[in-house]
């Protein structure tokens, strides 16, 4: 048996844009990722045998079996590769489930990289990066890590020159927050005006000039109503001295970017209240984000 222990990083959106609807349906978005030190604690093992996934978690629940996307991961790739191997996945949930962070996206991401190490088989970029995108619109962007542009679905991304290492505070506030049901409630004139600037070098332009706050997140116009007490946690973040707070993804968890640790700690004591999760965390760059995942063997 071969084994593997790595992490899973969470991921924060650092600006969000939803241009339109698209033709296959999915929403046509701008959307800048940031990878994060939260993270899942992933094993992934592999033996001899018939294509067969072992799943069990800890921590946090979450779906087990086909409805875990870290399961999926691996018989996508298993049958990919035609691939006849016993998995065994082994996963220690940190990451909020229904928080918009992209645990479920992250974990899928890892578990292909390192099923492609623990075989010693290879998948051009092309191919890889196809898989991942099946998964899940954000998985693609787990394959990358640190600082990324996403266009189209989000599926599509960009690597971005790194800004310096940042504390962060994330705040769950305990209630999940469903995707299909944020982006079905995108309704115009909801919507990004279509006349609106949504030239990319600009709206990139905007997070490497440090106003962040310009980008802003369209789904926090139909989250915040429906769950009001986010945008008094965003509020609360800035108060305590967040440079920038916004929700992640298409939420429920909110986070503020701090210019130093000692004034993250500060604010999440401040915020801190039952039955919510907060954590103070740290950016992470591509080459530390890299770092923490085996390299996929290349041909």
């Amino acid at each position: 048996m071969k084994s593997l222990a790595l992490k899973a990083c969470a991921k924060v959106n650092l600006g969000l844009s939803i241009v339109g609807k698209r033709a296959d349906g999915y929403h046509e978005l701008r959307t800048i990722y940031q990878s994060i030190s939260l993270a899942d604690e992933l094993s992934v093992s592999i033996s001899p045998g018939s294509a067969v996934v072992d799943f069990s978690v800890s921590g946090i629940s979450v779906p087990v079996g086909r409805a875990n996307l870290a399961v999926r991961a691996a018989e996508v790739l298993l049958a990919e590769l035609n691939l006849k191997r016993h998995v065994q996945l082994r996963l220690h949930k940190i990451i909020p489930a229904g928080s918009g962070l992209g645990g479920a996206s992250s974990d899928a991401a890892a578990v292909l990289r390192a099923l492609l190490h623990l075989s010693g088989r290879s998948l051009p970029a092309d191919r890889l990066l196809r898989l991942a995108a099946g998964l899940g619109s954000d998985v693609p962007f787990f394959l990358l890590g640190g600082a990324a542009l996403g266009v189209g679905r989000g599926a599509e991304v960009y690597p971005l020159p790194e800004s310096p290492r940042r504390p962060l505070v994330v705040v769950f506030p305990g209630v999940p927050v469903s995707t299909p049901n944020a982006y079905s409630r995108l309704r115009a004139p909801l919507l990004t005006s279509v006349r609106a600037n949504h030239n990319i070098d600009l709206f990139c332009g905007k997070l490497f000039a440090g106003s962040w706050q310009e980008i802003g997140n369209d789904f926090e116009r139909v989250v915040f109503p429906e769950l009001p007490q986010l945008a008094r946690i965003k509020r609360s973040l800035v108060r305590a001295g967040a440079r920038f707070a916004s929700l992640s993804g298409s939420g429920s968890a909110v986070f503020g970017l701090f210019d130093d640790v000692a004034t993250a700690r500060r604010a999440a004591r401040i915020l801190s209240r039952p039955g919510m999760s907060i954590f103070i965390a740290r950016t992470v760059s591509r080459r530390e984000f890299q770092a923490q995942l085996p390299s996929p063997s290349r041909r």
